[in-house]
C-alpha cells in the first residue's frame, strides 16, 4: 500500500476520529443496571462489540422476545446524545486530516451514526470543512454501513482502486472488502487489537501511525 496509489479517504466516525467508547460504556451500563444485567469493563467491551449491534445487544443479555431491539437501541441513543458533545477527536485526528488535504486526498466519513446526528458531530468539532461529503445512515440502530458506501462510491463516482477506508471495528474490514477499497484498522477504538489483526489488514495503534506507514 503506497501513499502515491491513493487519492480518497473513506473515514469511520467513531471510535476512529472521535473518542467516544468511555461514553458508549457509560451510556450501555445504564441499560444495562436497568435491565439488572452485568456491567460492561473497558476490556469486555472490546472483546464484544460488534456490528450490526443487536449481536453486541444479544451478548450483553438483553431478551428480545421480552422487549423488542428498537427500545434499547433508542434508550441508549438517548444517554449517547447527552454526553456526546463533550466527547473529543483523538488528539491527532485534525493532524492526519489536514495531512491528507495538504496533500491534495479527498476525504468522505461513512458512519452507522444517524445522518443527521452525524452532521452535527463534525460541525461541532469545526472539521466539516475536511470533508467532500459526510454520509451516515437514517436510523438509530446500527445495522452496518455495506450500503451507504455503496451509493456514496456511485454518486461521488469514486475510483475504489485508488481509495483507502480507514475504521476500527472488523465491520470496516466488512465494508472495504464489499466495496473492493484498501483498508487500514486503528485498535483503539471499539475493538481489541488481536479481532482487528484477525482480518488481515494492516492495524495502526493511532492515526499518526498511518502517516509513518504509508510513507514508507
Amino acid at each position: 500500500m503506497r501513499l502515491s496509489e491513493i487519492d480518497t479517504i473513506l473515514w469511520d466516525w467513531n471510535g476512529t476520529l472521535l473518542n467516544d467508547m468511555n461514553l458508549c460504556i457509560r451510556s450501555m451500563n445504564k441499560l444495562l443496571k436497568k435491565r439488572r444485567l452485568p456491567l460492561l469493563c473497558p476490556d469486555r467491551y472490546l472483546q464484544v462489540f460488534t456490528f450490526p449491534v443487536k449481536e453486541y445487544y444479544s451478548q450483553l443479555g438483553f431478551d428480545f422476545n421480552k422487549e423488542p431491539f428498537e427500545i434499547p437501541a433508542e434508550e441508549f441513543i438517548v444517554h449517547y446524545n447527552e454526553g456526546i458533545s463533550q466527547v473529543p477527536l483523538f488528539n491527532d485526528a485534525v493532524d492526519i486530516l489536514t495531512w491528507f488535504r495538504n496533500l491534495g486526498k479527498q476525504q468522505y466519513i461513512i458512519s452507522a451514526m444517524e445522518h443527521d446526528a452525524l452532521m452535527q458531530s463534525v460541525k461541532e468539532r469545526n472539521i466539516l470543512d475536511y470533508f467532500h461529503k459526510v454520509t451516515g445512515i437514517s436510523d438509530n440502530l446500527a445495522f452496518g454501513k455495506i450500503t451507504i458506501a455503496k451509493q456514496l462510491i456511485m454518486e461521488q463516482n469514486i475510483n475504489v482502486s485508488r481509495s483507502l477506508f480507514i475504521g476500527d471495528t472488523t465491520h470496516d474490514a466488512e465494508v472495504a472488502q464489499d466495496i473492493k477499497v484498501k483498508n487500514l484498522l486503528i485498535s483503539r477504538g471499539h475493538q481489541h487489537y488481536e479481532r482487528l489483526k484477525k482480518t488481515g489488514n494492516p492495524v495502526m495503534y493511532s492515526l499518526s501511525d498511518i502517516i509513518n506507514f504509508l510513507e514508507k
